[in-house]
């Protein structure tokens, strides 16, 4: 078991400036989360899965003009979710949140998204011309607030960590006395959270004061040769297919970082992913992890920088490993 300390909540809103919002159609059995940040934070992206389902991704990449996201928008509905981000983009903009190209042109925000399939549960999908997300993306930014609820809610309501309940998990970490880093996660992996023995979570070694149980680690030896448990099963269910499934990350600081720093957090986090979930960024994944940072907290520029940025996605990875543990005891329960 850790020994690192949580925030407050132990969300990733313990880093000051960060809300988060969920939306939910018990009908449909998929939903929106939306992540908001105080400005446009430093951002970055680091996509692994096979069968990934992005927006406006390609405007954080550290060769482009932007960086930075005023929000990030996870969701349900495979590529009818990208649709959650217009929802969102609309309603900051009508709150005069954007970049501004000229005087009295609207506010343009940066909001990129990442979605999960879910269209293969047994909610109801027959909406013709009008997919449920754009209108999701707006009440998931209306619901955006500091202590907001993990397990099937949000874009985590119709999802599967392999056979079993996934969802929106999260999970804070202190570095000394200001330094903070949290993590947020929507878990639809064909990959288990959970040892072959069904019980024990892979990420236990991480876990902190019983946040996902405490069932500690396994009590008796297990076969690891089975790279995916079941697959018949998840062949069975379709699950098995470029796309089907899907991990999305958001990392998150209050430290000074570039966009190019981020993205080492970001690449970084993704081994936090794969510690909670095996198999990871299999083909039919289309695992994403986002990295945002705030610039609240100066870094100097020696090689110290470099050990703290070291520091960060260490704690990253961690945070993401506790959030998917979180995730799938919070659905289950």
């Amino acid at each position: 078991m850790s020994s690192a300390r949580t925030g407050k909540l132990n969300l990733i809103t313990d880093v000051p400036g960060v809300l988060v919002g969920h939306a939910s159609d018990a009908r449909v059995r998929s939903g929106v989360t939306t992540i908001l940040f105080d400005s446009a934070w430093i951002a970055a992206v680091d996509v692994r899965g096979g069968g990934p389902g992005l927006r406006e991704t390609e405007a954080l990449a550290a060769e482009n003009l932007m960086g930075r996201a005023h929000a990030i928008v996870l969701a349900g509905g495979s590529v009818f979710g990208l649709a959650a981000a217009d929802g969102v983009a609309a309603s900051l903009s009508a709150r005069g949140i954007g970049v501004r190209l000229r005087s009295g042109s609207p506010a343009i925000p940066i909001v990129p998204s990442a979605v999960l399939h879910d269209l293969g549960n047994d909610g109801d999908k027959n909406w013709g011309l009008t997919p449920p997300y754009r209108d999701l993306g707006m009440r998931s930014l209306a619901a955006a607030t500091s202590d907001f609820t993990l397990g099937s809610v949000g874009a985590g309501t119709g999802a599967m960590a392999g056979l079993i309940k996934g969802g929106m998990g999260s999970a804070s970490s202190l570095l000394g006395d200001e330094l903070v880093v949290g993590a947020l996660v929507a878990v639809n992996s064909v990959g288990s959270a959970l040892m072959p023995d069904g019980k024990t979570y892979w990420a236990w070694p991480f876990e902190v004061d019983g946040e996902f149980g405490g069932g500690g680690a396994p009590t008796a030896a297990m076969d690891l040769s089975d790279p995916i448990p079941q697959e018949s099963r998840l062949r069975e269910l379709g699950r098995l297919q470029p796309g089907a499934n899907t991990t999305l990350g958001v990392v998150a600081c209050n430290a000074a970082l570039s966009n190019v720093e981020c993205q080492r957090v970001a690449m970084m986090a993704q081994d936090g992913l794969a510690r909670g979930v095996r198999p990871a960024h299999t083909p039919f994944d289309g695992d994403t992890v986002f990295a945002v940072a705030s610039g609240a907290l100066s870094l100097p520029n020696t090689e110290v920088r470099a050990a703290t940025i070291a520091r960060i996605g260490s704690a990253a990875a961690d945070c993401l490993s506790r959030a998917i543990a979180r995730a799938v005891y919070a659905a289950r329960a």
